[in-house]
């Protein structure tokens, strides 16, 4: 499969060549599961964040070891991997990456490549509707079911010999997938919320495939202008909003401010845990209680 690089600067030969020297020269000492090389008999499949990871391991099963660039608590948008992990990159049979406009990938996308140009790569955005500037595709069922077909099939191509495994465990948690998108739509739909305010845009998709507005405090990654909070306290009055959603990975500052202002609180959510099932109900069940009654 073909990685498309579009905008991204390419390296030179020269470079590429550098880096792989340096990296060799750390993969003595990469251990661990974001890191370890050895040769095992496992499929060693690459993915950017971790709810990928998830998706991975339930596809591959026991025939699959999993190499995490972006780990947990890390910002996607201005994380750089450790040279220990692009080492074992070097190493991998196959890279799941978001395809969706990830700064992360745009920045080391073709770096990733380069390292290993016999790696299969799969763009798990392929099928996706994409939303303009929100690259947090996977925070939608809907979306992460065609994210686990890609990897299946990408699994498929580097790994044919195990391809009725990965058909069978996909199939499997693609049930999982329909029965929490089941899920979230029931409960979306009878708490009777129309708006949820949240300090980072990460959750365009889970509000467009289930019926409700995401309105961000943050513009084009930047605080908002006082300005502009003002408009949101205003706003969260006229819709009886009485919680702010944060990120872990991003500032809570300016959500605090509005919370305060309007009597309500601040309630963490990630859309970067690696357990995606037990994380999306979780964080569905918070968006459907943060309107008063």
């Amino acid at each position: 499969m073909m990685l498309d690089t579009t905008g991204i600067k390419p390296l030179s030969l020269v470079a590429v060549a550098c880096l792989l020297l340096g990296l060799m020269t750390a993969m003595a000492g990469c251990t661990g599961a974001d890191g370890d090389v050895e040769d095992d008999g496992r499929i060693a499949v690459v993915v950017t964040i971790p709810p990928q990871q998830e998706f991975v391991e339930r596809v591959g099963g026991d025939h699959v070891r999993v190499i995490l660039l972006v780990p947990p608590g890390a910002d996607p948008h201005t994380y750089e991997p450790a040279p220990a992990v692009l080492a074992a990159v070097a190493e991998a049979d196959l890279y799941a990456m978001v395809g969706s406009g990830i700064e992360f990938e745009i920045a080391w996308g073709e770096k990733i490549a380069a390292l290993n140009p016999d790696m299969t790569v799969v763009n798990c955005s392929q099928g996706v509707e994409v939303i303009a500037a929100d690259p947090h595709i996977w925070t939608s069922p809907r979306n992460a079911k065609v994210m686990v077909e890609n990897i299946r099939d990408g699994l498929i191509e580097a790994d044919p010999e195990n391809a009725e495994d990965y058909r069978r465990n996909a199939a499997a948690y693609l049930d999982d997938l329909d029965a929490l998108d089941a899920e979230i739509s029931a409960l979306i739909a009878g708490s009777g919320v129309r708006v949820v305010l949240v300090d980072h845009p990460s959750w365009a998709y889970l509000a467009r495939d289930y019926g409700f507005e995401e309105v961000a405090i943050e513009s084009e990654g930047k605080e908002p202008s006082p300005k502009r909070i003002e408009h949101l306290i205003r706003l969260a009055e006229e819709e009886g909003i009485r919680v702010v959603f944060a990120s872990p990975e991003h500032s809570t500052r300016s959500a605090g401010v509005i919370a305060e202002a309007i009597g309500g609180s601040v309630v963490t959510v990630s859309p970067l845990k690696k357990d995606y099932l037990d994380n999306m109900r979780q964080v569905a069940a918070a968006f459907a209680g943060s309107v008063s009654g």
